[in-house]
This record gives structure tokens, sequence and C-alpha cells, in this order.
């Protein structure tokens, strides 16, 4: 997108989401020390934020092509897809199996488990590469989200229906989380909580939803979406108190020494995080919001590294961490945001940029009309 037409709201949001989990993981893996305070304590739902965003940037196109009367050409949207994440990925992986030692973290699974993007599925925490389950649930909703949106255009389902099986989905996901709690949620079953339900896909995926909520109503409803986008300053206040709630909810009730995982964050709480951060997107996309009309400086940047940042920043604090124990503790903390925001820019402007240049001239629209796709070149 254009630097004259993109939004600024969601590359603030984008921007925030991965200094949350860069906070978190620092606190995790590097100082172990409580100085960076509450913002560490709620850093893992910047994930959250992230599945949020992609739920609406991904489902978003897709109904505004529908909208217009065109059709999902499948071939292109999973080109576009893989070109956009993949490379990357694989740069990473293979850095990773190259170097496991120096990378952190113990074995990584099989190499298989990465490629298909089940890596996810009964991980082991602390292996090398852990984070990676995030982008595992991005691609299997990458892949399943246009195939559920085409059988509900084949099967003529109404928007009351979709907004049912939207909730729906929601408080199924709400409901097993509650069940695995009562098996996992206790201190000593730290590992069957992170394999059931924190790196699950069943566990996690419904965060996705509160996006496509967003596309919905933004191209199901068009007339109740421009009331609520004069409305964005309204949108902004009651999303900045509700997260606030839920961070305050995720310091006092998430983990509880002693006891373990809490129920109320377990079992609705990732989604109601999902639903909060999802009312600041909708605030971020009005412009009579502050947050839809302010440009925060290196926020654009930062949102356009994000994906490089999210992908390294673990392996490189691993190596950094040696190099600077010696330093006074906030010297070494902006000594490694810098090396990694600086890696991240790298790889973005080396790998990902040149890719997403080349699938814009080979696949420049996932959409079709009349069996092909529109503007479509041929190859």
């Amino acid at each position: 997108m254009p630097a004259s037409s993109r939004l600024s709201g969601p590359d603030t949001l984008r921007a925030s989401a991965i200094v949350l989990v860069f906070v978190y993981h620092y606190r995790i893996f590097v100082s172990r020390q409580p100085e960076l305070g509450w913002l560490a304590e709620v850093g893992w739902s910047g994930v959250d934020l992230f599945f949020v965003l992609s739920g609406y940037l991904i489902a978003e196109p897709l109904l505004r092509g529908l909208r217009q009367g065109q059709e999902i050409a499948l071939g292109a949207y999973y080109a576009r897809r893989a070109s956009r994440t993949w490379p990357l990925f694989w740069l990473v992986v293979a850095a990773f199996f190259v170097l496991p030692g120096q990378l952190g973290g113990r074995e990584p699974p099989p190499l298989w488990r990465f490629l298909t993007f089940t890596q996810n599925i009964g991980l082991q925490p602390g292996t090398a590469f852990s984070h990676a389950w995030s982008l595992c649930i991005e691609e299997q909703f990458y892949l399943f989200l246009p195939l559920a949106v085409i059988a509900a255009q084949r099967l003529r389902l109404s928007k009351t229906l979709a907004w049912c099986g939207l909730i729906g989905l929601t408080l199924a996901a709400c409901v097993w989380r509650s069940w695995l709690w009562q098996h996992y949620g206790a201190e000593d079953q730290v590992v069957g909580y992170y394999q059931n339900i924190y790196y699950a896909s069943l566990g996690r995926m419904d965060e996705f939803l509160p996006g496509v909520a967003l596309a919905l109503l933004r191209h199901g409803s068009p007339r109740l979406w421009a009331r609520c986008m004069d409305q964005g300053q309204v949108l902004l206040m009651a999303g900045l108190a509700l997260v606030a709630l839920m961070w305050a909810l995720i310091c006092q009730g998430y983990y509880i020494p002693g006891q373990g995982y809490g129920f109320f964050m377990s079992g609705p709480g990732y989604s109601l995080m999902a639903w909060a951060y999802a009312l600041l997107l909708m605030a971020a996309l009005s412009p009579r919001s502050g947050l839809g009309r302010v440009r925060v400086p290196g926020a654009r940047s930062l949102a356009l590294w994000s994906y490089a940042i999210y992908l390294t920043h673990k392996p490189l604090a691993h190596v950094l961490k040696p190099l600077t124990a010696a330093w006074n503790p906030w010297l070494q903390f902006a000594f490694i945001a810098a090396a990694c925001v600086l890696l991240g820019a790298l790889l973005y402007l080396g790998v990902e940029r040149p890719i997403m240049r080349w699938r814009e001239r080979r696949w420049p629209t996932q959409m079709q009309t009349g069996g092909a796709p529109a503007n479509a070149q041929v190859a």
C-alpha cells in the first residue's frame, strides 16, 4: 500500500504489538528481572493483537471484493499469502537448524513440522524457535478463511447467520478452554497448559474472529459502519478502557504463584482480550479518532519490520545476552532492542520488500471477475 494511502492507526497498533511481545520475551529470556514492570506482565497479549490485526487485514479485502461482485481466486490468494510469509520464515528456520546450539532453546521439533506449519501442535515449551507457534496458527487461519467465505457464499448464508457463526465459535472456544483449564490449569501442569491451551490451534484461533467481525461489519453493514466511524473518539475511549481492564486482570489473575493459571483468563479471557483489541482497531480505522489521525513517528517503519523482528528477536537476544551481561541493565535493554530493530529492518529491506514487489507484479490481486483474476498478468 502506498505511504500516502496507508492508514496510520493500524500501523500504530502493529508497532505496539511487537513492542509488547519484545518486552515480554526480554523479561522471560534475558533479564529475568521485574524492572520492566506491568508492561512485561501483559506483553504476551501482543500476539493477541497480531491475531486481531491479521483477522481484519486478511478478511477485509476478501469481503470487499465479494461486495463488488468479484470472486475469490484461491490460487492467487494462496500464492500471495505464501510469498508474503514463507521466504523469511524459511530463512530463519534454516538458521535454527544450521546453528541449533547458538540460537537458544532445546532441540527443535522435526523440520517437517515447521514446513507444514504444525509445529505448534503438542509443542514442548522451551524448544528452539518455539515462538513460531503463533505463525503456525496464522497460516492455518490463512488456509481455512477463504474456504469458509466461499462456503458461506455458495450456501447463501445471511449476515445474521454469519454473525451467529462468529459469536458461536467464540463461545465454543471459551467453553473448550474452560474445560481444558480443569485438567491443565494447576501449577504442576504448566507443560500441558501450554500444549493444550496456549499453543493450541483450537485454543487460540478464535482470536482472529474479532478482526473478521470488523471486516464483516464494514462490508456487510456499510451504513452502520459509517456511523461507527463517526464516533471514532468514543470507540477509542471505550477501547482503551477495556484494554486497560483486561491488562489489570492479566496482572492480577493470569498466573497465580503457588496455584497455576487463573480460570478467567484461561477460559473467556483470551477471547475478551482479542475483542478489546478489536475495539481499538475499530478506533484506529476511524479518521475521527486520535489513534486514526495521529501518525506516531517511527510506527510505520516498526510495523513494516514487525514480522522480521518477531521471527528473529529471541535468537538475536540469546546471542547478545552473554556479550552484554556486565552492562547496566537499561543499557543492555536499549542495545539489544536496537539490534533487534536493525536486524528486522535489514531483513525487511533485503528479503521481504523485494519479494513483495515481485508478488504484486505476479499476483496483483486475489479476486477474480468472470473466471479470471482481475488485472491478471501473463507469466
